[in-house]
């Protein structure tokens, strides 16, 4: 039956109740493709008969249905043309994990972060009605996005377009841990009213409001978006569903189960286990601190399994943690807070959302010059590769901001090292860069991190110093070790740990009896590391060569295409160097 659906027109002629048998076979189909390239399972198998429903009703692509975060998105695919993503393992890279207007017309957003359906579908709405035209814009949200400022924003907003606007909200009782927040005790009686508490906040907001207990019921689900069809003004349906439906151990396990990397689809046990990660680093400094120092505290914005905190590991952490929610910008301002007040926090998140708090790392942290410490997890050109994730646009962002020291340790033991400087020290807002890439360890860390932005001449040379930055210092010694083999002198290699300033002293003593500098950096050019350090030589007769990454948004790259194309491998780094010496 799948395999015949090339267009949503095609769902509509299968007969209702054959409809279940279509959502049996989607679920084998994504089980087919997630567990062998991995993916998000929870929310994906928690909405497909409510992806059905959607197409049986609505006629997508003059309906617009705008995915919120996308990790929902997979059935939708399925009914839109895109089924061979899924079933043919061949062509499973030519699928975005997430919704991509260059892969298909029913998708009209590249949408990988949380809470901006809403806000998104508002303004797809006012472009309609101003158009005078009468079709349907859907925003489909999770529960746990609403917790997201931008999501409250689009709810309050919405109203104000008084026409056509429907929000399906799709709660399953999760974000991808447990949700948290007052606006969720709301959500809880409803569910136990069946919709029928007076204490609504859609209500209250002005909204029509539906509700279906039911949101894995295909029938009961077409009804009631039927019904949405023919409101004339902004509507809530609210339908619930149950996280990883159909998968028995994504169902017990919903917090796991949210994402998971490839598993024996039987049994879902995990297929390459790695031995140790930085998220499991962090997670031990975390639990050992938290019971030398009452003070420690923990904050992330719903990702805690960057941090390898698990359900156990939050439970020991007590009130030494809090989890605010998707909200980066509250996570931010309650970490200058609690510096502030005394306390020691660390906020531990992923490099990709980190830019959806900048005003508040800015402002709220480093305007005050609050010492608050943040651990930015999966960065990089060797974490994370899907457009809506990447990890390597941090540098910039965060490495210009005044009072904030960046650093970027190269080992284990380093991370650790800066990561406990930051937590204790109360001078400056201390960010620490988990390094990319398979964990190297080193001997014990004598970087003494309160010495800001004094470099480590790692190995003294002459003509040639190259500076390794982070994840790439490992990448600068191959290098220096090649350059050394074919030119049978020794360059100079330098570990800076800093990206936020200069080691005046270091890169002085470089102008007695050097010719050219290399910095390579985890990340992109412009506007980074490097560039610092071009600008200081640039009124000397140094010339000196940037390594790191074009300013593009790579999706679902190949590590290695993407390394050679930007030279950062040792054989090319050298023959760039053999053209200017």
């Amino acid at each position: 039956m799948l395999e015949k659906i090339k267009t949503p027109k095609d769902v509509k002629k299968i007969p209702l109740k054959n409809l279940p048998k279509l959502a049996n076979e989607m679920r084998a189909a994504l089980l087919n493709r997630v567990s062998k390239i991995g993916g998000h399972v929870g929310p994906n198998f928690g909405s497909v008969e409510a992806t059905i429903a959607l197409h049986y009703v609505f006629n997508c692509p003059t309906d617009k249905i705008i995915f919120d975060v996308s990790h929902q998105s997979y059935p939708h695919k399925l009914l839109t043309g895109r089924a061979y993503g899924f079933l043919n393992d061949k062509d499973f890279n030519k699928v975005s994990g997430y919704t991509n207007p260059y892969e298909s017309k029913y998708d009209m957003f590249a949408i990988g972060h949380t809470s901006t359906s809403i806000s998104l579908a508002i303004g797809v709405a006012k472009a309609r009605d101003l158009k005078k035209q009468k079709y349907n814009v859907i925003a489909f949200i999770g529960d746990g996005s609403l917790s997201g400022g931008e999501a409250l924003e689009g709810l309050n907003a919405a109203h104000e377009l008084n026409s056509k606007f429907i929000i399906v909200l799709n709660d399953n009782n999760m974000c991808m841990a447990e949700d948290h927040g007052g606006l969720y005790n709301s959500l809880k009686i409803l569910r136990n009213t069946n919709g029928k508490s007076q204490n609504n906040i859609f209500k209250s907001m002005g909204y029509n409001y539906l509700f279906t207990k039911d949101g894995n019921n295909i029938n009961s689900l077409i009804n009631i978006f039927k019904q949405a069809s023919k409101s004339s003004k902004p509507v809530v349906v609210h339908i619930c569903t149950t996280k990883g439906k159909g998968l028995p151990y994504a169902e017990k396990d919903k917090e796991s189960w949210h994402y998971k990397m490839p598993f024996n689809p039987q049994t879902g046990e995990l297929k390459n286990i790695p031995n140790e990660t930085y998220s499991n680093v962090i997670k031990n400094y975390i639990l050992n601190k938290a019971k030398k120092d009452k003070d420690f505290l923990v904050i992330t914005s719903a990702t805690p399994g960057s941090a390898g905190l698990d359900k156990k590991t939050r439970e020991q952490l007590g009130k030494q943690f809090i989890d605010v929610g998707i909200a980066e910008q509250t996570a931010a301002a309650a970490a200058g807070g609690a510096a502030t007040n005394g306390a020691k926090p660390l906020w531990t998140i992923n490099s990709t959302f980190i830019q959806r708090a900048y005003d508040q790392i800015s402002q709220d942290i480093c305007l005050n010059n609050s010492p608050v410490a943040i651990a930015c997890m999966f960065n990089g050109v060797y974490s994370l590769r899907d457009m809506t994730h990447l990890g390597f646009f941090d540098i910039p962002l965060l490495c210009n901001i005044p009072n904030l020291v960046y650093i970027a340790p190269t080992t284990k033991q380093e991370f650790i090292s800066a990561i406990d400087y930051a937590v204790n020290q109360k001078q400056h807002p201390v960010v620490v860069r988990a390094p990319g890439g398979p964990i190297i360890s080193s001997n014990k860390c004598t970087k003494d991190f309160s010495k800001t932005n004094q470099y480590e001449v790692t190995q003294k040379g002459s003509k040639v110093a190259i500076i390794g930055a982070g994840s790439m210092y490992n990448l600068a010694q191959q290098t220096a070790i090649l350059y050394q083999k074919k030119f049978k002198t020794k360059p100079t290699l330098i570990n800076p740990y800093f990206l936020t300033g200069y080691d005046p002293k270091t890169l002085d003593s470089l102008k007695k009896n050097h010719k050219l500098i290399i910095t390579i950096e985890d990340g992109v050019i412009d506007g980074g590391f490097g560039e610092k350090i071009s600008r200081y030589f640039g009124g000397s007769n140094i010339k000196v060569l940037n390594y790191g990454l074009n300013k593009e948004f790579l999706d679902r790259f190949n590590l290695e295409e993407v390394l050679k194309a930007n030279h950062l491998k040792p054989e090319l780094i050298i023959e760039d160097i053999r053209k200017h010496i």
